[in-house]
């Protein structure tokens, strides 16, 4: 008996075989991101810098959130503060969104739209300024962005750009602020004594290869000369780097303090999904916008 073609059991086979790849590519997700997550967790407790033991994720991009409430716990300012972050995103996910989440005032400078309405003054505790940061404006924008929330000095400085962050850092820190804490993100690729930094360009834009920011020594020879000590670089990404004033030295005795045992080289492999599916409700709600 010859075999009839039925074009219709042919599309509904075509259909189950997509329907099974794409729950197979879901299964592999999951299995990667607990991978990655088993992964960071050992590279943590290893770390011969007990700092890196507390990394863990809320809204940061990796693991920052946790190293940043632990600085600030030693510090003395876990629960209240003013902060500062120069490229936000579109505000779902930085370094700074935790703070808000505690009860913090703060201002945020970035050249993108936030997926909600911080820009509008609906709150006197929180500002957002939309524009693209060099090192001829930055120092302004940390003057607007205090008048705007009525504070005198910024606590924590947060700096991603992408690029020309270490100018922008130094124009901050020549400018005389000084926050207790500085978070910066550094190119990983250049390990310690290794100084590098891209050409001062206004306008740069990352390409998503490895010409963007600066080396860790290249940042540390800016906040050295400032009077700030690196105390941490986080395990997950290795790309971010925790730099506090020294005069706060002896509240992080029991962390190493060559260069060297600091750096964690690039590990740049992010979660999938961690977690729920963030809202914008739930980032809203924290700064009081519903």
């Amino acid at each position: 008996m010859k075999q009839i073609f039925s074009f219709g059991k042919m599309t509904e086979k075509i259909a189950t075989a997509i329907r099974n790849l794409s729950a197979l590519n879901s299964h592999v997700s999951d299995l990667r991101d607990l991978t990655i997550f088993q992964q960071t967790k050992e590279l943590q407790s290893r770390h011969v810098n007990p700092l890196n033991g507390f990394g863990r994720k809320c809204f940061s991009q990796a693991d920052e959130d946790g190293i940043t409430l632990e600085i600030l716990r030693r510090l003395g300012c876990r629960d209240a503060g003013v902060f500062a972050e120069f490229g936000v995103g579109d505000g779902m996910e930085n370094g700074t969104l935790v703070l808000a989440a505690l009860g913090w005032s703060g201002f945020w400078v970035g050249g993108e739209e936030l997926r909600f309405p911080l820009n509008n003054n609906v709150s006197e505790k929180y500002a957002f300024i939309r524009d693209w940061v060099t090192r001829e404006n930055a120092v302004d924008h940390v003057k607007a962005g205090l008048k705007r929330i009525n504070a005198e000095r910024v606590d924590v400085i947060s700096v991603d750009l992408d690029g020309i962050d270490i100018y922008v850092v130094d124009a901050i820190l020549n400018s005389g602020a000084r926050p207790k804490l500085f978070i910066v993100e550094y190119n990983a690729k250049f390990p310690p004594p290794i100084k590098f930094q891209i050409a001062y360009d206004p306008s740069h834009q990352w390409q998503g290869d490895d010409y963007f920011g600066a080396s860790l020594s290249s940042f540390n020879d800016v906040f050295s000369g400032h009077g700030y000590r690196l105390v941490c670089c986080n395990s997950h990404t290795g790309s971010n780097a925790f730099f506090v004033d020294a005069a706060y030295s002896e509240l992080f005795s029991d962390v190493p303090t060559e260069i060297s045992e600091l750096y964690v080289e690039p590990r740049y492999h992010l979660y999938h999904l961690y977690g729920h599916k963030q809202s914008v409700k739930t980032v809203a709600r924290i700064f009081g916008l519903s």
